[in-house]
């Protein structure tokens, strides 16, 4: 097994985010303004690939330099992309496969509130947890994401399905938000 394949839930996937989150609270200390456990070994139950994956909220996402020193640190290497305007990641080790996944994103921003409720939407619906469950494992056929081009291609594969997802998730927050304000 790699990291490109995709496994059957590990309940030891919770315990590894919070180790790895512990050791990235003592190295950003005050730069965290919160750190969570997202993607699909997030979800209880889903199949996903064995990359824990990390989203630490920060006050100010420039200059980089401020929260990439103390990644590089614990050893993450930051991957240059366009993304990081709004969310630069880290990967740890340099090497593939990868055990780890750092998205940093700006704290309140779209981008964190975007990835919680896609997260959450799928712990708290598991026919759509199934539904992309099966996507990935379709697309893990047709793809087969051991280089970074096709690793690209799967996540872009994806994208359709997260966004619906997220339109779903923040429709249904707002419902519940106005449902409480009434």
């Amino acid at each position: 097994m790699i990291a490109g394949d995709l496994v059957p839930y590990d309940p030891n996937w919770p315990e590894m985010f919070e180790e790895e989150a512990l050791r990235l609270r003592r190295a950003l200390g005050h730069l965290a303004v919160r750190i969570d456990h997202h993607g699909s070994t997030a979800v209880s139950g889903l199949s996903a690939k064995p990359v824990i994956d990390i989203q630490v909220s920060v006050a100010n996402l420039q200059p980089l330099d401020a929260y990439e020193r103390p990644l590089e640190m614990l050893g993450y290497t930051h991957l240059v992309h366009p993304d990081d305007a709004f969310s630069p990641f880290f990967h740890r080790p340099a090497g593939w496969p990868h055990t780890h996944h750092i998205h940093v994103v700006q704290a309140g921003g779209n981008e964190e509130w975007r990835t919680l409720a896609f997260r959450d939407y799928l712990r708290n619906h598991d026919a759509v947890a199934r539904e992309y469950e099966r996507l990935k494992h379709r697309l893990m056929t047709e793809l087969q994401p051991t280089d970074t081009a096709s690793r690209e291609a799967y996540a872009a594969a994806k994208t359709d399905f997260v966004e619906r997802v997220i339109t779903l998730a923040l429709a249904s927050e707002s419902i519940a938000t106005k449902a409480r304000s009434d």
